[in-house]
């Protein structure tokens, strides 16, 4: 997707924060301001959806929650897209919380899809040459 440049005048107590959040993350103002912007903007259009730090990054998570999207429409599709199914599977959480996470992937489902096939791509062997240190010892 291509990117346009735009003027804003944005108050300097945000500004000051959003430059901490950029010096805390490693990455510049630039590209901490649009990452920001961009969730705003998706949780803004995703009720009930918000986005927070993993083991793998920064992903969409349904709020309240520990669980990223993405996981919760794997098991979605698992169940043949059956939305009576998916609350049995997922009994502690609303049906507004269920609602969410269908909305966002409805708003966004090339970046959930994504996720989704990175997952299923894992394979015992792909573990250990990523995370050699899983196998354990052969002596």
């Amino acid at each position: 997707m291509g990117s346009a440049q735009k003027s804003m005048r944005i108050p300097e107590k945000m500004l000051k924060e959003i430059q901490a959040i950029a010096r805390e993350s490693g990455k510049d103002f630039s590209a901490m301001t649009k990452e920001l912007l961009e969730e705003a903007v998706k949780m803004h259009r995703c009720p009930g959806i918000v986005f927070s730090e993993g083991v793998s990054g920064k992903k969409a998570r349904i709020a309240g929650t520990g669980l990223e999207v993405w996981e919760v429409i794997a098991n979605y599709k698992s169940v043949a897209e059956n939305f009576e199914r998916l609350k049995t599977a997922y009994h502690w959480l609303n049906e507004l919380q269920l609602r969410a996470a269908l909305g966002y992937y409805r708003a966004y489902p090339d970046e959930i899809e994504t996720l989704i096939s990175r997952n299923e791509s894992w394979t015992a062997d792909s573990i250990r040459k990523r995370f050699p240190f899983l196998a354990g010892s052969s002596s």
